[in-house]
């Protein structure tokens, strides 16, 4: 029979609580280490880099590596940031007071989503935990920040559900184990994940959820009621936050509906387009590191959503701008608003701390300095004139009541840890006080005590001390024994002296050990009750932050058009776009000193000019002009001042780009094939108010299947009911043809000057198309060695001479007209049941077989139709 190993206590127990968290790093308090073991300690020291030793545990090797509790706030973000969901185990009683082992269990789980680490989290970025929910079409999700409270949730498609992953760009998504694949199909595997048990994601589970955690009767007041899979997602989402320990969520008091019909739609090859806030260039400065100018977290952290959501309501927009207008004029108040938020901590974490019971008394103390900041704030925007300016004042809420109470209970240098002492102010509690007097009087009372007995007994060598046998004592040589008052009890008798105690000592002994004691537990005490008293505070103290939040980005705003002469644009409900001198915001910044940026004026509109084609030599800078337009708009529709002499800016509800061949071949598809992908999502979305950016259509393939399609798309743009405006950048001069049969299709080209041996970029837009490309131009001026620049100019005569630009466009006009006479002059009774037969297609729910028969179909009719008339 196989003898059963032994296994120390210390270890089942362990055993026991990794059990409960198999998915999760433990880390297991021993004595002053955290420990881990087995595999997390494999794990932990390659991250840490802290040393793996083995011990034999029963006959068994285990691997163990720990590090000192106290390092604890250093080692635990490393951890996280590598995607560990880390559990913290305890010790939850004190060892002195056990003769067995130490009760231990988890006090938290801490894992990329689910943050309370000042060390973990960065101040200006949020820290979202995310859920999806997959429906049979559309997908619900939900975003929560359990550092700050906010809780967001939306519905949509595919497309709709990842534009909002990378805007919001969570640190870990949670999702059904059923759809495992599902997701990492559809959204990459680009994200920490987390599965959940399916039945997590239940309609009635998720409803009672949410309704117990808001304590409502119903979730209509949130707005969110027609939104069954969002509601299931944030039910996951606050599912999978008890399940971590974190079950005092006061401050998650709202669940807010992100609305497509609020924002500016951009879809996610937009945003990676323009560079918003991320760049696939590790050295490229996005949009975001230029503009942003906010001074608190806080309004680090709303920048970011501002720039995610630019707003489509022209009085919102226009508040913005007015109190950006009023700042500007108005130097001193800027100054004095930028110094008062400059003084702030981050409320939004602050008071989140204080929901979850995870603020400490100094941090306490930073709240109620950083709410006194708020009090001049609030004043200097109150009965400004300005509407927008006073709205933002009357929001603020400096909590008085809040701050009094926190003077009143908290010592100004309070410390980090309530247990260093100190945490209580003097003068709060009278018991506290006393117990302060005593402990730290103490000497002087034995001083005393020692002068009166030496002159009431008359010994002068009296002494008092204290052993850890019998506490303190009065000791008295031998030779004054006599002289010893009868009230004194021997304790002690040693060869030269002999050793008393008094009721008086006794008494003055258990005052003295007990108060030391005393005074840390009353701190914690009446530190515990203070952090519970401010918990009424909660959603003011957001609602402040919030407003002050908005006033920083203000206030950055108008830093911005200080620094780098921004103007007001004038913005309507028309469907124009007029910028004149227009400047890239982020390329004028890079340029080097004295060199000044060559801005450009576009003008866009639905009636003569809907569409711009810029040709060009590459490196003109075709597509910062291009760029710049978007961001333009963009900054506008955001509530900021944009980098323009002057801009009328009609309303813009899409922003399309498609820059340049952004390569997904990780994802198994060819630079071609992604480019049409993400034209494809431009041609189906369009809109009259949408303005589309297209840079270099085409270039993916050879050059007549892109010059095809990029004269194709062109075509269909134009003749788009919805008339969007559009820029087109493109090296195919070919496509200047398009305007002798598109009235709307206008050409631009980047000037460039032809000097005998090389090229000047002049970087202007000037009416007209460009004759010729000048890529062997580029290549000299990349270092290409002379006898590739020698050939290839060679091959390209030839060429020249063999396709002439002219045969070229010729045959694509030939094409155009053909198509013209049989598309849209329909007089022919076969052709306008063929074109009943296509509009009245439904192409979303059409499979490819269904389409390739019913193209039969077509073609059967007209052969049909062919052999009849023949």
């Amino acid at each position: 029979m196989k003898k059963q190993k032994k296994v120390t206590p210390l270890m089942k127990q362990f055993n026991t609580i990794k059990t409960k968290y198999p998915d999760a790093l433990l880390l297991f308090r021993v004595g002053d280490f955290y420990e881990t073991f087995g595999e997390d300690a494999v794990k932990a020291s390659r991250i840490l880099g802290i040393i793996l030793t083995q011990r034999n545990n029963g006959g068994d090797r285990t691997e163990l590596a720990g590090f000192p509790h106290h390092s604890l706030n250093t080692y635990l973000p490393k951890l996280v940031k590598a995607g560990e969901r880390v559990a913290i185990c305890d010790q939850l009683e004190d060892p002195k007071q056990t003769k067995t082992i130490v009760k231990r269990g988890v006090t938290e789980l801490v894992t990329p989503g689910v943050a309370l680490n000042d060390d973990i989290l960065s101040s200006k970025n949020n820290n979202f935990l995310s859920a999806i929910h997959f429906g049979a079409s559309t997908y619900g999700i939900s975003f929560v920040d359990i550092s700050t409270g906010e809780f967001l949730t939306s519905e949509g498609s595919a497309e709709e559900i990842d534009t909002l992953l990378q805007h919001f760009g969570p640190n870990e998504v949670l999702v059904s184990k059923k759809h495992k694949t599902d997701f990492t199909e559809t959204f990459g595997n680009g994200y920490h994940t987390f599965y959940l048990e399916d039945w997590i994601y239940q309609e009635d589970y998720a409803q009672e959820s949410l309704r117990t955690h808001f304590k409502t009767a119903s979730l209509k007041g949130f707005g969110i009621s027609g939104l069954p899979l969002g509601i299931i997602a944030s039910a996951a989402v606050l599912h999978y936050l008890s399940e971590t320990e974190h079950k005092r969520l006061q401050h998650i008091n709202k669940l807010v509906r992100i609305g497509n019909e609020e924002h500016v739609w951009m879809d996610r090859f937009t945003i990676r387009n323009l560079e918003l806030y991320h760049s696939p260039h590790p050295e490229a400065v996005t949009l975001l590191q230029i503009i942003d100018k906010t001074l608190s977290p806080m309004g680090g952290r709303l920048l970011k959503r501002w720039l995610a959501f630019p707003l489509k309501n022209l009085e919102k927009i226009r508040g913005r701008h007015q109190a950006i207008a009023h700042f500007l004029k108005e130097e001193k108040l800027l100054t004095s608003l930028q110094q008062s938020i400059k003084k702030m901590g981050d409320l939004e974490r602050l008071i989140a701390k204080v929901a979850t019971g995870r603020i400490n008394p100094r941090e306490a103390v930073q709240l109620k300095n950083s709410l006194e900041a708020v009090v001049p704030v609030k004043q200097l925007l109150s009965h400004t004139g300005v509407e927008a300016v006073d709205r933002l004042g009357e929001g603020l809420d400096p909590c008085e009541a809040l701050r009094s109470r926190i003077k009143e209970v908290l010592s100004e240098e309070a410390p980090v840890n309530v247990l260093k002492g100190a945490t209580i102010a003097p003068g709060f509690s009278e018991e506290l006080d006393e117990l302060r007097g005593l402990a730290t009087s103490g000497k002087d009372y034995l001083n005393q005590m020692l002068e009166r007995e030496t002159r009431r007994t008359g010994i002068s060598s009296l002494k008092i001390a204290s052993n850890n046998v019998f506490g303190y004592y009065i000791e008295v040589r031998n030779t004054h024994k006599d002289k010893v008052p009868e009230t004194w009890i021997r304790k002690q008798t040693l060869v030269n002296a002999e050793r008393y105690i008094t009721e008086e000592l006794k008494e003055y002994e258990a005052k003295i050990l007990g108060a030391e004691e005393r005074i840390m537990d009353l701190e914690q005490q009446l530190f515990a009750q203070l952090i519970l008293w401010m918990q009424a505070y909660i959603t003011a103290v957001q609602q402040t932050a919030q407003g002050i939040a908005i006033l920083d980005c203000l206030c950055g705003f108008t830093q911005l058009a200080k620094e780098n002469e921004y103007v007001a644009p004038t913005m309507n409900d028309s469907t124009e776009l007029i910028i004149t001198n227009g400047r890239h915001p982020v390329i004028e910044r890079q340029l080097p000193p004295g060199e000044k940026y060559i801005p450009n004026d576009v003008v866009l509109n639905r009636d003569t000019q809907q569409f711009i084609m810029i040709t060009g030599p590459n490196m003109s800078g075709k597509s910062a002009i291009l760029r710049q337009t978007a961001l333009i708009v963009l900054l506008s529709q955001i509530g900021s001042f944009v980098p323009a002499e002057a801009a009328h800016i009609g309303l813009v509800d899409k922003i399309f780009t498609r820059v340049g061949a952004s390569d997904n071949i990780s994802m198994g598809e060819s630079t071609f094939m992604v480019e049409m992908n993400e034209t494809a999502s431009i041609l189906n979305n369009l809109s009259e108010r949408s303005l589309v950016l297209l840079d270099e259509i085409g270039r993916g393939t050879s050059t007549y299947d892109g010059i095809s399609i990029a004269w194709a798309i062109s075509e269909y743009l134009h003749e788009h009911p919805s008339r969007a405006k559009t820029l087109f950048a493109t090296h195919y001069h070919e496509l200047n043809e398009m305007t002798t049969t598109f009235e709307r299709i206008k050409n631009y080209n980047v000037s460039v000057k032809e000097l005998p041996h090389k090229v000047l970029f002049l970087r202007t837009l000037t009416p007209g198309g460009s004759a010729h490309s000048f890529g062997i131009h580029v290549a000299k001026m990349a270092g290409m060695p002379q006898q590739v620049l020698s050939r290839a100019n060679k091959v390209l005569k030839k060429l020249e001479q063999s396709h002439s630009s002219e045969e070229i466009t010729g045959k694509l006009q030939a094409a155009a007209s053909e198509m013209q006479l049989s598309f849209f002059h329909l007089d022919d009774p076969l052709l306008e049941e063929i074109k009943e037969e296509i509009l009245t297609l439904d192409i979303n729910t059409l499979t490819p077989v269904e389409a390739l028969m019913k193209l039969n179909e077509i073609k059967r009719l007209l052969t049909k139709n062919k052999k009849a008339s023949s």
